[in-house]
């Protein structure tokens, strides 16, 4: 599975960096909200949810406290990069939608089979979501619905998660979303569809992989 989770790291670390100060969404016109996406609040409580999922995930994966420690040292920034998550989730969601892309269970569970075969069982794969990407073992099947979607919508653009028709189509829909962040949580790169700070995405890696499990 090493070629998978090296392909896997880039579309959960590939929306790179740089970019304007857009709106702040922690006013008092959006109080509580840690992002604005589509008229809809992301709240800091769902934000505070979420990372506390995968805490929870870290501090049962570890029993020995300093690994723990290092488990947290290691995902230092894991609430912005939690947040990445879910607004790249809902902006993906709309540029898959607007090109007619659909993703169904049973397409998830098929590319959930095939990762627990490389990956060497279900435990393992979930103990490799939650060290490499920060996911949980009750969030897999959704990243993975992400993923695909990633794949298919690249399908359907006759291209790939790497190529700039695919992040155009991404950047269209963060545009049409009107993504919005609050300001301690950094600023959203309409064009590059990512938070400003984040590094390179998981997607592009888990869907390469794909492809190349295809050929």
């Amino acid at each position: 599975m090493h070629r998978r989770r090296r392909t896997a790291l880039v579309l959960t670390a590939a929306i790179a960096a740089a970019a304007p100060l857009l709106t702040a969404c922690g006013s008092d016109a959006h109080p509580g909200a840690a992002a604005m996406v589509g008229g809809q609040r992301i709240t800091v409580s769902q934000l505070e949810e979420r990372v506390g999922e995968v805490r929870q995930a870290q501090r049962a994966a570890v029993r020995d406290e300093a690994q723990y420690q290092q488990a947290i040292a290691r995902t230092g920034t894991l609430t912005r990069d939690t947040l990445q998550t879910m607004v790249l989730d809902r902006v993906l969601h709309r540029a898959a939608r607007d090109a007619g892309v659909t993703v169904t269970r049973k397409e998830v569970q098929k590319m959930r089979s095939g990762l627990e075969k490389q990956a060497g069982g279900a435990k393992a794969l979930e103990t490799t979501w939650l060290q490499q990407y920060g996911i949980p073992p009750q969030r897999l099947e959704e990243n993975l619905r992400l993923q695909l979607e990633a794949q298919k919508l690249a399908e359907r653009l006759g291209t790939d998660t790497s190529r700039p028709e695919f992040w155009k189509a991404l950047s269209d829909a963060s545009k049409d979303l009107d993504v919005n962040l609050n300001p301690r949580y950094g600023t959203w790169d309409v064009r590059k569809s990512s938070r400003a700070d984040a590094k390179t995405p998981w997607v592009r890696d888990v869907t390469a992989a794909q492809a190349q499990q295809s050929m």
